[in-house]
This record gives C-alpha cells, structure tokens and sequence, in this order.
C-alpha cells in the first residue's frame, strides 16, 4: 500500500514532485510512493476511482505548493482559478484526504512561497492553511527531504516500519541530528561542527603532519604518523612512528 501521496499541480512543482518521488522511494521502499502518472496506475483501470482510492488508503498526502499554487489558471476556463473548479484534482485529492482523515503536510516550494491564507481557498480545504507545514529548497534538497521524512517517522508508525535508511537500522543519528561538536573558546575558532568529523585544521602557520609518508621543508618524518604539529618549537621535537604498525583501515 502506498504511504505517501504526493499531491501537486503540474504547473510550477512537476520537477518537484519527482524529487520527492524519487528520494522518498529511496528511503521507504518503492511501493510507499504514490504519484500520479502513466505508470503509476494500472492499464484499464478508472482513473478518477483510482486516484480518489489512493488517498483514502495512504497515510500522509504531501501537498507540493509553489508560489503560483494559489493562483493558477484553470486550464478548462479562462478567467477561472483551478482551485475554484470543483472539478479540479489538487482540490480534489485534499478534499478526499481532509474528508478520510488522512495527515495532510503542506509543503511550501522556495523562500518566496508565503503561507496560505484560509480566505483565499475553497471552503472545502479552507483547513490547509491552519496544517503544520514544511518547506522545501531546491538549493538544500538533500537535508529538507531528509527531515521531512525524519519527522514523518516519528508520527506515522507505518512509516517507521519501512524506514530504509541505513542509519536508521544501526539506530545511529538521522541528518538532522546528528552529533555536534562545538568550541567557544578558540581564537579563529572553527564554530560549531554536526556530523562526523575526523581531523580538522585552521590556520597552520607551520609544519603538520596528520597521516602516513614523509614531511620535508621542516622536521622530517617517515613512517605512519597520527598527528604531528610544530609550531614556534624552540627545544626541537622527537617523536618516533613504529613503521610495523598495522593499518587502521585493514582492521575494518
């Protein structure tokens, strides 16, 4: 059964829709997505019975709101808002969906998208403007599809027993929350890190050495060091590297 129900409107979020397809698909499976298309509903079937059937069975619709959404021209009749058009299937679909009591997360496409006012929209779905929304940036797809679906995980139990991410079955921080690293008291300091971090280096103003093989053009070293720092060193350093040391990665 599919989950998620991407509702959208051709005009200004089609490109979208298909990121959210591909990427929620991804993470929960290939039968947790629903999109309308010409693969997505079998040969024969009605369409209108057929998409009206998979909103009351999914668990969440995600309507996709660009900053022409409210406004768009029906295409049936100039002059005329799609939304105004009982016939409309954006409208059609929240209907359906505010009508099963299916979660219904709008989803506001770029910075310029504002919130919608409830005046603006038919009575029928006047209640989208009153739901918790996300937003979504083209710029940064890659965290707000990740916390998108990290917060639907907490709230739809379906979701969570589908959760694909790797992460996730090593019971290991999502994206969004991630473990942070942070250091207040340091001159050029490097401010606050999330995430995974290994060596990091500001400002070296002389010889470093974080790895294996050879430093010249300051103190030598050979063999497989860890970390060698040298800095106005005025007593000379020394420091030895057991060259029969086993390889960090070949214990992996």
């Amino acid at each position: 059964m599919h989950e998620l129900f991407i509702n959208y409107r051709v005009m200004g979020a089609k490109s979208t829709a298909y990121t959210f397809e591909h990427a929620l698909t991804e993470r929960f499976g290939p039968d947790s997505v629903f999109l309308a298309g010409h693969q997505s509903i079998d040969l024969g079937a009605n369409f209108a019975t057929s998409l009206v059937t998979k909103v009351r069975r999914c668990s969440v619709l995600l309507a996709l709101i660009g900053p022409d959404w409210l406004d768009a021209p029906d295409p049936r009749r100039r002059g005329r808002r799609a939304l105004n058009n009982p016939e409309d299937w954006v409208r059609r679909e929240l209907e359906e969906a505010f009508g099963c009591g299916v979660l219904v997360v709008p989803v506001l496409i770029e910075r310029h998208t504002d919130q919608l006012d409830p005046r603006r929209l038919p009575k029928s779905i006047s209640r989208l403007a009153e739901c918790q929304f996300e937003r979504f940036h083209e710029r940064t797809r890659d965290t707000d599809l990740a916390r998108l679906g990290d917060r639907l995980v907490q709230q739809v139990p379906e979701l969570a027993s589908l959760d694909g991410r790797p992460s996730a079955r090593r019971g290991e921080p999502s994206v969004s929350e991630g473990p942070t690293m942070s250091n207040t008291g340091q001159s050029g300091g490097i401010g606050n890190l999330r995430g995974r971090v290994d060596t990091y280096v500001h400002e070296a103003h002389g010889p470093l050495h974080t790895g294996r093989g050879e430093l010249f053009n300051g103190p030598q070293i050979k063999g497989n060091g860890t970390n060698y720092f040298a800095r106005d060193n005025h007593g000379g350093i020394q420091q030895r590297f057991d060259s029969s040391s086993r390889d960090e990665e070949g214990e992996r």
